[in-house]
């Protein structure tokens, strides 16, 4: 029998042959000379590798070995001390430049061996086992590294841990959420040195905050779980190669890891409904100088851990469940909060920006009380609840309208000028309007008023969003017209592939992911001023709106026309995919979104969007388990004829147009739905049948 090194589960051959689960289960059904089990169970059989890369050798299915194919081989059978000796490796590696990486493999196993312990000693974790690793594994995972970049190992040790990512109420801060905090955080500030982030996870909020700080800069951070703290490591180390960083392993409430430390800024997204949070033991702890947090208020001991550590005058930025706002149980520390001035504002966000994606999540701006100054009196309360949000990894469909809305707002509030109110959407309310026998905070409760509504300006509007209505219904009808289909026979067509980095190294194609710069030098003179194509923009169905001067790329390409964009992250509907038009032409690639580039004498656009974008195709070739990524390389293009590629291409276009008339169709209705009921609500229009007074 085969050591347990050298065995593969029916995923794992899916994923080493580029097919779906059922593919594998039908070969061992239909094929006699599939090889049989080694080892696992009855219900989970394991096979011997050797056995299965011949056969699937044999048939022209064994695709090339990719590093992170050999690190997950390495991998396997590993105990969890020895993936987290691999993740302190990595993010050591992280903090070096290409150079220095690309020479790591080539390094001896003493000397591996070295370089792993004075990793794990630099992290403050040398510890026994931790340098136990064998240099074989340590090579591997510097192998990826230097090809894939070191976050390319944590989404392997994603799937060797496979650690719930629920645990504990803790889930990854999605990107649109992770700027937008980090903006609110700095607005304003140049001042910002040193940021905390107490509950920081994988790092992508620290990494949001500490990529638009000056070099120098401190940026700390601290995470219960090891691997995930090396993996925040290494994503700081990559995101801001210039700010000093210092993440801890370990829980911030039950043992902080910076006692004493004061920062100009906090931003945390931090567990929520967590009732094992420490209450007993942390009754008496001095933190808690606006009330002892009941035993189901979690999220305000994190609320009172940031002010803990805010300096006089810095803000925190903290993501919570809108229960905070109103639960009877916190109604003291609310009170607390605003009697000391210590609550800036409540922003209440559209459902569907992250996890519990049902509800519409909270952002609570908070200030360290200034001995000198009182308390600023008023609070601004925010309701951005009805922005359209997608639910699809955190990415909204108008997420850039609602970043500009709530950061302007926030600035116009902090700004020295009197703030104005925004009729529905956002108030300046004084704390002691607020101190009544609830303390609700809720955003919604003290903003929602009546519109005001000029009834000749109400019909004018929703006779011309009637007319648009009618118009898009039109177009969706047309685009129904895709031609005469006919059935494959008794069986579907089969065909040949060959992966997007074969198809790449043939130069059938071009493979480009856009990046983030690690430093803010400033692009070409003739790059500067075009828009980005952000992830969200491909999502929505919209126009680039990104801004190179706060999106800042690294080695930019530019869009064009018949290039095949496509979203890294993975959502449960898959990904976003596009075929570049005239619009998209000449923009710039945004961060997380991957273009091919086909040589259109060989590959036509269409049909490798059609292709590229299936659900099996993207399901083979996603990765990690946190935030499931998609490995453009991995995907797979059949092997047709020009001729047959353009029929097909010619189809699925057709089929994206349709996807584009009935979203704009969906949309226009629901906007003419909406402006109705609210005019004849509000009065300002009346029902055919009724009679004026």
């Amino acid at each position: 029998m085969a050591s347990q090194s050298e065995q593969l589960t029916a995923a794992e051959i899916s994923r080493l042959a580029g097919v779906t689960r059922a593919t594998v289960s039908n070969w061992r059904r239909r094929h006699p000379d599939f090889p049989q089990p080694s080892g696992g169970t009855e219900a989970s059989p394991s096979y011997d590798r050797r056995q299965i890369e011949a056969w699937l050798d044999a048939r022209g299915r064994l695709p090339a070995r990719s590093p992170t194919d050999d690190l997950r081989a390495h991998l396997r059978g590993r105990t969890p001390r020895e993936a987290e000796g691999v993740a302190l490796f990595t993010a050591h590696l992280a903090g070096l430049d290409a150079g220095k990486r690309a020479a790591i493999p080539a390094l001896n196993d003493n000397e591996l061996t070295a370089l792993q312990t004075e990793s794990s000693s630099s992290a403050g974790a040398a510890e026994p086992g931790h340098a136990d690793v064998p240099a074989t594994l340590l090579r591997a995972a510097a192998q990826v590294t230097h090809q894939e970049g070191p976050l390319a190992v944590f989404d392997v040790l994603d799937e060797h841990t496979e650690a719930p990512i629920g645990i504990r109420g803790t889930h990854p801060t999605p990107d649109v959420l992770a700027d937008l905090m980090a903006a609110l955080a700095t607005t304003g500030d140049s001042r910002v040195r040193s940021v905390l982030d107490p509950a920081c996870g994988s790092g992508r909020l620290l990494a949001a905050v500490a990529a638009t700080r000056e070099p120098g800069a401190a940026v700390h951070g601290q995470e219960y779980r090891p691997i995930t703290a090396s993996q925040a490591r290494a994503r700081l180390a990559e995101a801001a190669p210039k700010v000093s960083v210092d993440v801890q392993t370990g829980d911030s409430l039950r043992d902080d890891a910076f006692p004493g430390l004061h920062v100009d800024a906090v931003v945390c997204n931090p567990p929520y409904g967590d009732r094992d949070w420490g209450h007993d033991d942390l009754a008496l702890d001095t933190r808690w100088a606006y009330g002892v947090p009941p035993r189901s208020e979690p999220e305000l001991a994190w609320v009172q851990h940031a002010l803990a550590h805010l300096a006089e005058g810095g803000h925190a930025v903290l993501l919570l469940p809108p229960a905070t706002a109103s639960r009877p149980s916190g109604r003291r520390i609310r009170a607390e909060l605003l009697r000391q001035g210590a609550l800036c504002g409540v922003i209440a966000l559209p459902a569907g920006l992250a996890v519990p994606h049902h509800i519409g999540l909270h952002l609570w701006l908070l200030r360290g009380p200034e001995a000198a100054r009182p308390g600023r009196d008023l609070v601004l309360l925010l309701d951005a609840s009805d922005e359209a949000a997608s639910t699809e990894q955190g990415k909204a469909s108008g997420s850039g309208k609602l970043h500009e809305t709530i950061v302007s707002t926030w600035k116009a509030f902090t700004g020295r000028a009197e703030f104005t109110e925004i009729p529905g959407t956002a108030r300046a309310v004084p704390a002691i309007d607020l101190l009544d026998d609830l303390v609700d905070l809720s955003p919604a409760r003290h903003v929602r008023t009546a519109p005001m509504i000029i009834p000749d300006a109400a019909l004018r509007d929703v006779a011309q969003l009637i007319e648009r209505l009618k118009a898009d219904v039109s177009a969706l009808a047309g685009a129904t017209e895709i031609g005469s289909l006919s059935s494959a026979g008794e069986a579907s067509r089969t065909w040949r592939t060959a992966t997007v980095a074969d198809l790449a190294r043939g130069g059938a194609l071009a493979l480009h992911r856009g990046t983030r710069a690690a430093s803010t030098d400033p692009l070409p003179a003739d790059l500067a001023d075009r828009p980005v194509l952000r992830a969200r923009d491909l999502i929505g169905g919209t126009r680039a709106s990104g801004d190179t001067r706060e999106l800042h790329l690294a080695d930019p390409v530019v869009i064009e026309a018949g290039d095949v964009l496509v979203t890294q992250i993975v959502g449960p509907q898959g990904v976003a995919t596009r075929v570049a038009g005239e619009d998209d032409a000449g923009c710039l690639l945004g961060n997380g979104v991957f273009l091919l580039r086909p040589d259109p004498a060989r590959i036509d656009p269409w049909f490798l969007a059609g292709f590229v974008s299936a659900p099996d195709n993207i399901s083979q070739a996603t990765t990690g388990s946190s935030t499931p990524q998609l490995a453009a390389s991995r995907l797979r293009v059949p092997l047709l004829p020009i001729g047959e590629q353009t029929a097909y291409g010619h189809t699925f276009r057709k089929v994206g147009e349709l996807r584009s008339t009935a979203r704009n169709a969906a949309n226009c209705a629901d906007e003419t739905a909406d402006l109705i009921a609210t005019t004849l609500s509000s009065g300002a229009l009346v029902p055919p049948g009724a009679e004026l007074p």
